[in-house]
């Protein structure tokens, strides 16, 4: 992060100091998880506490013109942000004080410094009603305000000095992305995100990620988050915006706590479509930050391992994503998923998860209950295809459920290879991947349920 040379290089304030040249916040030395433009725009209003920060300014140094960007929804999404971090209130400010239709201020004391007349002369109305009182209505005031907090009547002080504790996520619904492009020809790129981002959020042990074929009911619904997540039995839902113009996508996401109903975060990314998956993985990860999820060596790993693809590949795979879907769908559209995959392999050869998704398809395809070719005619095509995704990538997670799946259907012999495929379902479930969620009636559930998640 550029600074001024006059800058110190530690700036203080209140329990917090922020390094304007690592661009690191810390409060009471415990490094915050905030970076980028909410960093950013904090080091701009502590170099000059007291002085109004424009929106224009703002906008020149963070946003220039060439961005593909919404500036008043990134600003506000990044002051959100930057609050929340500081405990600070935009309707009773300690730190930042907001200029309608104007800027921002910095209103409190930094490195030991008083504010600046400017900034309490304006900070409220109500500081200033307050110096007009007289001075003996003003002590009567500020002992009434002392005893309320002192006392902690109503939770005040709390209100004004703490800041809620982080919600307690223990199952998330992923809602389909909503695609706003303008062209109904792209929603197999929001509903590919969708099926991509559930898929990478599964690969941590908490919180529990609802399946797509629970959510997607829920595609273009009317209901209120409330009702939606008492329906799937969630505490927070996360649901979002797909762009897509030309080589270049814009995701917004939103993720809200269902009781009581408040927003918990929200990020705009602006990326290449090259790099669509490589972003679900940044979205996962600013998720279990955000919800404080303590991951494992082993699941940071995971969700670090995403990696760009050819990106004529990468859509033929979201275009695959779309049509498979949940399982037990017809044979047309396993079909036509098939083909997709087909080609995002040939288009790049080295593309593990198309490998992957491919095999589950031949594997669903030759459920009896499709009506479509048997079982004996898929499970060869199944295995090749599960075989070269686990070359390419040993610890790719839905590869190994994949192979579990194969080896429990092989013929469609539930009974007769339980035992010998319970080593890669419990790899599977090692990976934290997510099994299907309906089994054919002929699955032994004695041998199976470790591997098998219903609901």
């Amino acid at each position: 992060m550029k600074t001024s040379s006059s800058v110190p290089p530690t700036l203080r304030f209140g329990v917090f100091e922020l390094d304007p040249r690592a661009g690191e916040l810390r409060k009471k030395g415990m490094k915050i998880r905030l970076q980028g433009q909410p960093v950013e725009i904090l080091a701009m209003l502590l170099e000059r506490p007291g002085e109004t920060i424009t929106r224009e300014e703002l906008q020149k140094k963070l946003w220039p013109a060439d961005t593909f960007v919404d500036f008043e929804q990134g600003l506000n999404n990044a002051m959100k942000r930057l609050r929340a971090s500081l405990d600070d209130n935009a309707e009773s400010p300690h730190f930042i004080e907001t200029l309608p239709r104007h800027g921002y201020r910095f209103v409190g004391s930094v490195n030991g410094s008083e504010r600046t007349r400017a900034a309490e002369a304006t900070t409220t109305h109500g500081t200033g009603a307050l110096i007009r009182l007289p001075a003996l209505g003003a002590l009567a005031v500020l002992a009434v305000v002392t005893a309320l907090v002192g006392l902690n009547v109503r939770g005040w002080r709390d209100r004004l000095f703490l800041r809620s504790p982080k919600p307690q996520i223990q199952a998330l619904a992923v809602l389909p992305l909503t695609n706003l492009s303008g062209d109904p020809d792209q929603e197999y790129f929001a509903d590919g995100m969708t099926e991509s981002l559930i898929t990478e959020l599964g690969k941590i042990s908490s919180p529990r990620v609802i399946s797509r074929q629970s959510v997607m009911q829920y595609k273009s619904s009317k209901k209120s988050l409330q009702e939606i997540a008492g329906e799937l039995k969630v505490d927070a839902v996360l649901e979002g915006t797909v762009v897509r113009s030309g080589d270049r996508m814009r995701v917004t996401i939103h993720l809200s706590q269902a009781l009581p109903e408040r927003q918990l975060w929200a990020q705009e990314y602006n990326r290449s479509i090259g790099d669509a998956l490589t972003l679900q993985g940044e979205i996962a990860r600013a998720i279990t930050d955000e919800i404080q999820v303590k991951l494992t060596p082993e699941e940071r790993n995971r969700l670090a391992s995403s990696r760009s693809a050819n990106p004529e590949a990468q859509d033929d795979y979201l275009h695959g994503l779309y049509f498979a879907g949940p399982a037990f769908k017809s044979e047309a559209e396993w079909q036509k998923a098939i083909a997709h995959f087909k080609k995002a392999i040939e288009k790049d050869p080295t593309f593990a998860p198309a490998y992957t998704e491919l095999a589950m398809a031949y594997f669903w395809l030759g459920n009896p209950e499709q009506g479509g070719p048997s079982a004996k005619g898929t499970m060869p095509q199944a295995k090749a295809a599960v075989a070269k995704a686990l070359q390419l990538d040993p610890s790719l997670a839905r590869a190994h459920l994949a192979l579990g799946l194969i080896l429990l259907g092989s013929e469609w012999n539930w009974s007769g290879v339980v035992i010998l495929s319970m080593e890669f379902c419990s790899q599977a479930w090692a990976e934290r991947t997510r099994p299907p969620r309906r089994p054919t009636k002929r699955l032994n559930w004695t041998h199976s349920a470790v591997c098998i998640e219903i609901g």
